[in-house]
C-alpha cells in the first residue's frame, strides 16, 4: 500500500489550523507505529436503530489493516452485516489514532497465518481457525494527534486512503 498523503483536518474555530503550510503534520509511520503496538482497539459500529455501539477488541495491525475476530452472533458482527463501516481507535488518547473504514471478513491462508503469529506474540495467546470468523478493517481515512500542550493544533493530521 502506498503511503497516504497527510493533510490538516478542519479543527473549527476552537483550534484554528496553524498557518504553517503543513509543518507539524504527523507522518503515516507515526500512526502505523501506534496502531501496531496498540493492545486494545476500540471499535464503533451502528446498531439497527441508529444508536452507536463501542466495544474493545484484541487484534493486529498488518499491511495497513486491522485484523481481529468476533463471533457472528456478536453485536459487532450483526452490525457489520447491516452496515460494514466502522471506526477503530487506539487506547491512548494522548497520542490518538482514529481509523475510519470498511470491515469485511477475510480467510486468506497466508494472511491468517501472519495474523495468528502476531496475535500470539502480542497477547501470549494462541488464536486458531475455530475462533473465527476473522475480520479486516481497511482504512478509508485516518486521523492522528498529540494531545500534550499546544501540540494538538500543530499535530492534528488526516490521512485519506481513497
Amino acid at each position: 500500500m502506498t503511503e497516504p498523503k497527510a493533510d490538516r483536518p478542519n479543527l473549527g474555530a476552537i483550534v484554528p489550523a496553524p498557518a504553517d503550510g503543513g509543518m507539524g503534520l504527523l507522518p503515516w509511520s507515526w500512526a502505523r507505529e501506534r496502531l501496531e503496538r496498540n493492545r486494545n482497539y476500540w471499535l464503533s459500529t451502528v446498531n439497527a436503530d441508529g444508536t452507536p455501539h463501542a466495544m474493545p477488541v484484541w487484534g493486529a495491525w498488518l499491511d495497513d489493516t486491522l485484523l481481529f475476530s468476533t463471533s457472528t452472533q456478536s453485536r459487532k458482527a450483526r452490525n457489520f452485516a447491516r452496515q460494514p463501516r466502522c471506526v477503530a481507535t487506539t487506547e491512548d488518547a494522548s497520542e490518538a489514532v482514529i481509523v475510519e473504514g470498511r470491515v469485511d471478513p477475510f480467510a486468506e491462508t497466508e494472511l491468517m497465518a501472519r495474523f495468528f503469529a502476531e496475535y500470539e506474540r502480542k497477547y501470549d495467546w494462541r488464536m486458531d481457525e475455530s475462533l473465527g470468523p476473522f475480520w479486516r478493517l481497511a482504512p478509508r481515512k485516518a486521523f492522528g494527534f498529540i494531545e500534550a500542550g499546544d501540540a494538538f493544533g500543530q499535530s492534528a493530521t488526516r490521512w485519506p486512503f481513497v
